[in-house]
């Protein structure tokens, strides 16, 4: 698009299979033979990502002191489940399909023992690279709806924090599912987070379900 050598810098890194709704980049460049507005720009990339399943919907000129990454505030993921006996056909590979029925309510209360700063090395993957397990959950809401009209359920877990260590989300998800399912007690959360030990947490979520939906500045 540009002609020049552009490094991209973004907010985050995702899993593979996990997607990216909210995904933030900033780019530096020299400055252009003409002046061109943010949408024109956006719109001249889109004409090269054809035919990535990516897509620009905004671009603008920020500070030179910006960062998409460390100057970040926070994140908000989101995790998708549908919740019936027949799989998700239209949704293969962007949701989770759990046929047992999923207890929304005791969900809830499992995962209030996670929000606030934890030492999360229960919900941290072998192989991440964060210097120190302590994050701060500020939110995990859980909420369920309608999702065919015949009865079966789609169950959003909305997570926001600071920052978060690679598969933190998805352990915490696939650990309430034990829960929902009625394999775990909610203080048997709470009991997995103190341990500090991913042995003692629940399995890792499908990468599919997950979204990156906005990052905070």
């Amino acid at each position: 698009f540009c002609q020049q050598e552009a490094r991209l810098f973004v907010a985050g890194r995702t899993d593979a299979g996990v997607h990216a709704r909210g995904q933030v980049a900033h780019v530096d460049l020299d400055d252009f033979s003409r002046d061109m507005e943010g949408y024109e720009v956006a719109k001249a990339i889109n004409a090269h990502l054809r035919p990535a399943p990516i897509s620009i919907l905004q671009a603008e000129i920020v500070d030179d002191s910006f960062n998409a990454r460390f100057s970040a505030a926070g994140k908000l993921y989101r995790y998708r489940i549908v919740n019936r006996s027949g799989f998700a056909a239209l949704e293969r590979g962007a949701v989770w399909h759990v046929r047992r029925e999923l207890d929304v309510k005791v969900m809830k209360e499992a995962a209030s023992y996670l929000i606030g700063k934890h030492d999360f090395t229960t919900f941290r993957d072998s192989e991440c690279q964060a210097k120190s397990p302590v994050k701060t959950l500020d939110v995990i809401d859980i909420k369920s709806f309608d999702y065919d009209g015949c009865g079966g359920r789609e169950i959003v877990f909305d997570v926001k924090g600071r920052s978060f260590l690679h598969h933190m989300v998805r352990n915490i998800v696939g650990t309430l599912a034990l829960v929902g399912e009625g394999k775990w007690q909610p203080e048997d959360v709470k009991k997995a987070l103190k341990a500090r030990d991913r042995t003692k947490g629940g399995p890792t979520a499908p990468a599919c379900g997950l979204y990156m939906v906005k990052v905070f500045y």
